[in-house]
């Protein structure tokens, strides 16, 4: 028996079908005549010429193949991008406005740092000349927890002496430029800080002046409000 299995493997192992042959055998079963329909029987249908055959063939795989790639295209097209929406407007504090009086020029804004529970408003002015006077006077309104925690400014610090106090519902800063000092011609800053109660305070019970005496002795005061900036309200 393992003797006749081995034969018969290697038999056909060995074969190599003529696929010519074959395929002329098939050709000429094909185009043999179909046999005279017996009486009583149902006729055979008719037979389709094989360019006819391969021709719907060939249509049906078309359309198969069409209605399958509509289907595949209408599954993996990706679905169309949504426009993201744009971004909410970010609310800008009103612009300040800057006070004029001859040789010089000032406006006041709290700081954009400021934030929810502390501040510092600044008084920016220029100068058309060298200052041998100045004072600058910042007053906070008491708008709840208002407390000194500091100030500068952008000329030398030996320049001016400094007091903080509180008088009439304000924090009030005052800087006094020392005699025999003087300011040069140009920009300049002074700024005070200050802690308040949480939340947004309002800024527009703040003032500010500015009082200078030119070289030549002529005199120019400016007064003004805040802007205000984050964390606060109010206008200039």
């Amino acid at each position: 028996m393992d003797e006749l299995q081995r034969a018969l493997r290697d038999a056909a192992r060995s074969h190599h079908p003529d696929r010519a042959r074959i395929l002329a055998r098939v050709e000429r079963g094909m185009d043999r005549p179909a046999p005279a329909p017996r009486r009583h029987h149902r006729p055979p249908a008719p037979r389709w010429p094989r360019v006819a055959l391969a021709a719907a063939a060939v249509a049906g795989v078309l359309v198969v193949g069409g209605l399958g790639a509509r289907a595949v295209l209408h599954e993996d097209a990706p679905a169309p991008a949504r426009v993201a929406d744009p971004p909410p407007a970010t609310p800008t504090a009103p612009a300040p406005t800057s006070a004029v009086d001859g040789f010089l020029r000032a406006r006041g804004d709290v700081d954009p740092h400021s934030n929810r529970f502390w501040a510092q408003s600044n008084i920016t002015f220029n100068t058309a000349t060298a200052l041998t006077g100045l004072t600058v006077e910042l007053r906070v309104a008491q708008t709840g927890g208002v407390a000194d925690t500091g100030n500068w400014r952008t000329p030398p610090a030996g320049h001016f002496t400094v007091s903080v106090r509180e008088e009439g519902g304000a924090l009030v800063y005052t800087w006094t430029l020392r005699e025999g000092r003087t300011v040069p011609v140009g920009r300049h800053v002074f700024a005070g800080q200050y802690n308040h109660a949480e939340g947004g305070r309002d800024a527009g019970g703040d003032r500010f002046t500015v009082t200078a005496t030119g070289a030549d002795g002529e005199r120019a005061t400016v007064t003004g409000g805040f802007a205000s900036g984050p964390g606060a309200t109010g206008s200039s």
